[in-house]
């Protein structure tokens, strides 16, 4: 038996919840958890993305409307930023404009009724900054680990597709 590794058994999905990984679909709540995980590491990394780039201080909301103000250099409407963040409470949305705006990175204005926001130069700025420090600390890491790109597009479709079952699911939560 020398040199010979000992059989390990498996321990079972890596979840955070034992009682909800113990349904039909143990796997959903393992795919939970590393939502979580990922989520929080996300939201840390734009921040300190965006604190390396000259920006420090931006909330992770901040961080993620001022590039999708950025988005093809058109102004957005408040309504536009929430549906394509999944935003329900525009209070959030508005607040964090307000504060973009308190630092010069985008304009408000008007559309109508509706507040739109655009981006400033110093925005515009400060996303090729970011963008710079993301692909020398993030894409290039990506690479060299070898992740296949269409790998990555095939993840992001399939959790698009979960996360529109959870949103569903969300709405008959609400409706009992």
């Amino acid at each position: 038996m020398r040199g010979r590794r000992p059989d390990i058994s498996p321990i079972g999905p890596v979840v955070s919840s034992a009682h909800l990984a113990a349904s039909d679909l143990p796997e959903l709540s393992e795919l939970e958890f590393a939502i979580t995980m990922a989520n929080h590491a996300f939201q840390r990394w734009i921040t300190r993305c965006m604190t390396a780039a000259g920006a420090s201080g931006m909330s992770s909301l901040e961080v993620l409307i001022l590039h999708l103000v950025h988005h093809r250099g058109r102004p957005k409407t408040l309504a536009d930023i929430c549906l394509v963040l999944n935003i329900e409470d525009t209070h959030l949305v508005n607040y964090a404009l307000r504060k973009l705006a308190e630092r010069g990175l985008v304009e408000t204005g008007r559309k109508s009724k509706e507040k739109t926001a655009a981006i400033t130069n110093e925005g515009a700025k400060l996303c090729a900054r970011y963008a710079e420090i993301r692909e020398a600390l993030l894409v290039r890491g990506a690479q060299a680990a070898g992740i296949d790109p269409a790998e990555i597009s095939r993840l992001s479709a399939l959790l698009r597709t979960l996360f529109g079952n959870y949103d569903q699911a969300a709405r008959a939560a609400a409706a009992l």
